[in-house]
């Protein structure tokens, strides 16, 4: 099975034809990122001190999940002359020829009216309200505007990444709370040290991109000391979660340790600076955060499922 589109082209007489799979429509999801937002929204709906009616809590992660899809797609959408040009990117499917702009466009903007109406009618009103939040965000504040404008433009632009955990706590509650927003406040700052780890070995095709990296604009050292110094703030941050009394010793002691870790390997970035350990410096740091992030969330999901489990066994439902 396969969908097909055609669209007009300029430069040639006749018409092209492009003809994608169900897997490169899936690709335009960006599924690597969309299952970390679901992870993290997760998290949000489990730290919720309400019990979420199990087929409510999955339909409004599904929906959760379909939203994040939807901005990636129109993300992808917008980005495509940028994707072409770039190694990482350039076989996605609009710039590999598969998929056109006006197909991605329409396949996003549905999506995400879809996933913000349904949220909206199986949780509640707020958590849809802050969905359409993130996806306006992500599409139009980051992509279209601060990031091909600003190096700071990851820094601002995480705000639409961190936002999960509160949606989904706003969707188990109908509220928000000090937890959901400490949630945010941890991916919101790993952020830019995970990303600007990249642009230091990315740099070269950023630049080429025309996308104002902070390693382009202000240089490869001014990028390593916001690395570590947001890597400062965020080894402390990670403990927000025990000291606010939603996750247990054994989560304080893992981010403890996974704090100093990530603070050491971005020192580490700082002290190295000239080349090949320079780039295996920033890439061991790129690689870490990721282990950073899912540990600290999978840490804090595994001991609320535990807890749950425990209750449904000593209060049996029958």
């Amino acid at each position: 099975m396969s969908f097909i589109s055609e669209s007009s082209d300029d430069t040639s007489a006749g018409l092209a034809v492009s003809i994608a799979s169900p897997s490169d429509y899936l690709a335009l999801l960006k599924p690597r990122v969309m299952s970390l937002v679901v992870f993290t929204a997760l998290a949000g709906v489990l730290i919720a001190p309400t019990h979420v009616n199990p087929v409510i809590g999955f339909a409004s992660l599904l929906a959760i999940a379909v939203g994040a899809g939807a901005s990636g797609a129109l993300n992808m959408w917008y980005d495509a002359d940028i994707d072409a040009v770039m190694r990482r990117t350039r076989n996605r499917p609009i710039p590999a020829g598969k998929i056109s702009k006006e197909n991605a466009f329409s396949f996003g903007a549905t999506l995400a009216l879809f996933s913000v109406l349904t949220l909206g009618i199986v949780a509640n009103w707020l958590a849809a309200s802050l969905l359409a939040f993130t996806i306006f965000f992500y599409v139009v504040i980051y992509t279209i505007w601060l990031k091909r404008s600003t190096p700071q433009n990851i820094v601002i632009g995480g705000a639409a990444g961190a936002l999960p955990p509160v949606v989904g706590y706003a969707a188990a509650t109908g509220s928000v709370s000090i937890a959901s927003l400490a949630l945010f406040a941890i991916i919101f700052i790993w952020t830019p040290p995970h990303f600007w780890a990249l642009a230091l070995v990315k740099a070269d095709e950023y630049g080429r991109a025309g996308i104002p990296m902070l390693p382009n604009v202000k240089g490869a050292n001014r990028t390593r000391r916001d690395i570590l110094l947001y890597t400062l703030i965020l080894a402390p941050l990670g403990l927000a979660p025990w000291l606010l009394g939603v996750a247990s010793w054994v989560y304080g002691l893992l981010a403890f340790g996974l704090g100093a870790l990530m603070l050491l390997l971005a020192a580490r970035v700082y002290n190295v600076r000239v080349g090949w350990k320079a780039d295996r410096c920033a890439k061991g740091l790129f690689g870490f955060s990721i282990v950073y992030l899912f540990l600290l969330f999978a840490e804090l999901v595994g001991e609320r499922v535990f807890t749950l489990a425990q209750g449904v066994i000593m209060n049996p439902p029958w």
